[in-house]
């Protein structure tokens, strides 16, 4: 069976844990048929939203497999396999094809000096190992590598397998378009928590690939713009804008999206690895107030 092209509306899924901090097997299955249910396109794992630099290299592996087998090829799950060194990417990814991943995210490895050159010699290696599409995300802000629209452009054309791009430089709708007058054949998920996704959908991209913990209104977003309700998917857009940006709050915005997960009945704790940040009350009695305001409690 052909293996689909990542497009549309994908979820970086949250890593579930047990209160003592350990992995929530258990939470994977009723966390992947949730999204399932929500009716999105594609579920990403060990994203930066999966906690996956505090997981051990069996982790990884019990979280893809755990989320294939539930997904049962309902629904493509696209795997997080980053890595500091090409050939740990390269390792990485092989194992992900390996448990059934049907794409790969790679985040671009820091280098002392990066080069285009460099750069393009590391995703062409990891592209060849695989048989699968690869999602290049573009996060400085993470990853502290800026990726120039040339290098882009040239990989797109170089693997058609690299064609894909997780664009999160800010801002992110003026380099959608320069990438899209660079090489048209760039695919590109819109992220940073869906904050500029009706921008983003205006400039070219054809999706978005990011942490919201409701998928669901980014979905009904974007199947309303894609089918030319853009009055629709504007107003729906403006009304839930406030959850997005009070998600999306740096150091905190894991901890309140495994809350609202766990509100979701999608995961059982809401427990996030060391060292992280818990919600105090004053962010909670927030939480609170704006979905009872949105009516999403």
């Amino acid at each position: 069976m052909a293996v689909p092209d990542p497009r549309g509306v994908y979820t970086i899924a949250p890593t579930p844990f047990e209160e003592d901090g350990s992995l929530d097997t258990g939470s994977l299955s009723t966390l992947t048929n949730f999204l399932i249910d929500l009716g999105i396109d594609g579920i990403t794992v060990l994203g930066v939203m999966g906690e996956t630099s505090k997981l051990v290299e069996a982790e990884r592996d019990r979280v893809i497999a755990g989320v294939v087998e539930a997904a049962a090829g309902r629904i493509p799950v696209c795997a997080g396999t980053s890595h500091t060194g090409t050939d740990g990417c390269v390792a990485l990814s092989r194992r992900a094809e390996e448990l059934g991943a049907s794409s790969l995210m790679v985040a671009p490895p820091k280098l002392a000096k990066g080069t285009d050159e460099a750069l393009l010699a590391h995703y062409l290696k990891v592209a060849d190992a695989v048989s699968i599409p690869l999602v290049i995300q573009d996060h400085p802000t993470s990853s502290g590598v800026q990726m120039s629209i040339e290098f882009i452009a040239t990989v797109a054309d170089r693997s058609p397998q690299c064609r894909f791009l997780k664009l999160e430089e800010e801002p992110s709708p003026r380099k959608a378009s320069q990438v899209l007058a660079a090489n048209p054949g760039v695919e590109i998920f819109g992220g940073l928590g869906g904050v500029m996704l009706l921008e983003e959908l205006r400039h070219g991209c054809m999706g978005t690939m990011t942490g919201f913990a409701y998928p669901d209104i980014l979905k009904d977003i974007h199947t309303k713009y894609m089918s030319g309700d853009i009055d629709g998917a504007t107003e729906t857009f403006y009304k839930y804008c406030p959850l997005i940006r009070f998600e999306g709050q740096p150091g905190i915005g894991l901890s309140i999206r495994k809350n609202v997960y766990q509100r979701r009945g999608a995961i059982k704790t809401a427990r996030a690895r060391q060292p992280f940040v818990p919600l105090d009350d004053g962010t909670l009695a927030d939480l609170n107030d704006l979905l009872t305001r949105l009516g999403l409690e």
